[in-house]
């Protein structure tokens, strides 16, 4: 057993979480001005090495808790990278990791101490090794999971308006939205609910702020936007 085992070769597996997050209309990437070799003061996703009690799932979650402080978060694998020569010095696998988080919740001290930033997606700097292709790869699946899913709503705060939702998912689809026709959507989804809260700050007549249930979305899981 030994025998079959050494005769190959081992190589490294590391995990790169893409980061994403929503503000003001836009969509935002979380990237690491490294500080530390190889490649030094270049631009790259957050990342690490699994470890060997680890899972690459775990391997991510840890990864994601040490940039931002946060758990449970949605998550969901990309895909595996394995290039001859997609690293430098070493042979390294990665499997990457897409993750949707509230950008009003995370560790803004963790993110500094990592010298972290949050980039708009449109405005992305030349990213270091296979970053670019996982970067494209994760939005296409998030445009593909977010028309079936309610996976957009990690992306908003606990109470948001429609205009928020919207802009949100034209953002995400790269493309605009008939606004009466979204809307008309939207109410026929019982688990997007109308609070009795007011939106005062983005809004001059102060729009109705809704919630997203997820327990009445476990009842009926029908989603199209």
């Amino acid at each position: 057993m030994n025998s079959y085992y050494s005769h190959n070769p081992k190589f490294y597996v590391a995990v790169d979480c893409i980061i994403f997050g929503f503000k003001e209309g836009e969509l935002f990437l979380l990237l690491l001005k490294r500080n530390f070799e190889p490649c030094k003061g270049g631009w790259s996703l957050m990342g690490g090495f699994t470890q060997e009690s680890e899972s690459t799932d775990d391997a991510a979650k840890r990864v994601l808790l040490e940039l931002t402080g946060l758990e449970k978060v949605y998550m969901e694998q990309v895909g595996a990278f394995s290039a001859i020569d997609r690293e430098p010095n070493e042979r390294v696998i990665s499997v990457a990791y897409y993750a949707l988080i509230n950008i009003d919740e995370y560790d803004r001290k963790l993110v500094q101490e990592h010298n972290a930033y949050w980039v708009n997606v449109n405005e992305l700097p030349l990213l270091l090794f296979d970053h670019q292709q996982m970067v494209d790869k994760a939005r296409k699946i998030m445009q593909q999971k977010a028309s079936t899913k309610p996976i957009g709503f990690n992306l908003l705060p606990k109470l948001f308006t429609l205009s928020q939702l919207q802009s949100l998912y034209e953002v995400i689809y790269g493309e605009e939205m008939d606004k009466r026709n979204f809307r008309k959507r939207v109410a026929e989804m019982d688990y997007i609910e109308k609070t009795d809260k007011i939106d005062k700050y983005s809004s001059k007549r102060g729009a109705a702020l809704y919630q997203f249930n997820s327990k009445a979305y476990r009842k009926d899981p029908k989603f199209k936007l």
